[in-house]
């Protein structure tokens, strides 16, 4: 149980109230945004929470056993970090939000905290954005262990997989685009799907510092999962690391690197547990 002012306390008890629902949003790369729904902006603990009208979270509700609450954000795309193209991007994944009422009359009298959480699916439509709020219980769904698998479980290039990505990254500039999700690079001479599952990112033009996973490379051409939230111009520059789709051949013939195969390729799966007598193939 939080504990508040006496002075907020009684001021919440009474039958006309002067409150504010405030909210920060605290992006994974440190930038903050302060917001309140009151008409006029307020200085809160040193911090500036900006009047937004047209920005409003759901009704927060709390349980008492584990499960996940979750609720909506909802407003209008702004141009201060809050655009479409700041979402699209992913700038604002796994951020944290707390949203807080307080005594806007009395701002001394502290705050009343009404939930912590992480942004989770957000959607774009007609200028507004509504952006899913999950809770912290949210973290007990995610799976701990693992499971036996035929592909591999690590990630190129982090400490189980031990593969170095300086030698198998490469640097370029684009010749020709179709699209923000398609676009060539006539020097590129590497095999087809040499790129697939692997990551672009641009250097230089709109999509600077941003990054997308490759869906296929094929004649010097990239094929992206996702367009870029920037048009693709030709003249950018990017790099591009090579790809991994898991599976124990490539991680041979492209990585030479067996020895550190997180998969069990060779384990029999549920086609072998069904097996009968009929279906049999390897007498």
């Amino acid at each position: 149980m939080q504990s508040i002012s006496e002075s907020l306390a009684t001021h919440l008890n009474q039958e006309v109230t002067t409150l504010a629902t405030c909210w920060k949003i605290m992006r994974a790369d440190g930038v903050a945004y302060y917001y309140t729904d009151h008409d006029r902006d307020l200085v809160i603990e040193g911090d500036s929470y900006k009047a937004a009208s047209l920005m409003s979270p759901s009704a927060v509700t709390s349980q008492l056993n584990l499960a996940t609450d979750n609720l909506e954000l909802e407003g209008m795309l702004t141009d201060d970090g809050l655009g479409e193209d700041d979402i699209l991007s992913g700038k604002f994944d796994h951020a944290r939000i707390t949203i807080f009422i307080v005594n806007y009359a009395d701002i001394v009298a502290g705050k009343l905290a009404l939930k912590h959480g992480l942004l989770g699916e957000v959607s774009l439509k007609n200028g507004m954005f509504v952006a899913e709020i999950r809770g912290l219980s949210s973290v007990l769904q995610q799976t701990i262990g693992e499971v036996y698998t035929p592909s591999c479980r690590a990630k190129l290039g982090d400490g189980r997989c031990g593969v170095g990505l300086a030698s198998f990254t490469v640097s370029g500039t684009i010749t020709a685009v179709e699209g923000a999700h398609a676009f060539s690079d006539s020097a590129r001479m590497e095999d087809h799907h040499y790129f697939a599952y692997g990551i672009i990112s641009f250097t230089s033009g709109d999509n600077t510092g941003l990054s997308m996973e490759i869906r296929e490379f094929f004649s010097s051409r990239f094929s992206l999962f996702l367009p870029m939230p920037h048009a693709v111009q030709v003249g950018d520059a990017y790099t591009a690391v090579a790809g991994c789709d898991k599976r124990f051949d490539t991680c041979i013939a492209r990585f030479s690197n067996a020895i550190n195969f997180r998969g069990e390729p060779h384990v029999p799966g549920t086609d072998k547990m069904m097996q009968t007598a009929a279906t049999r193939t390897d007498f």
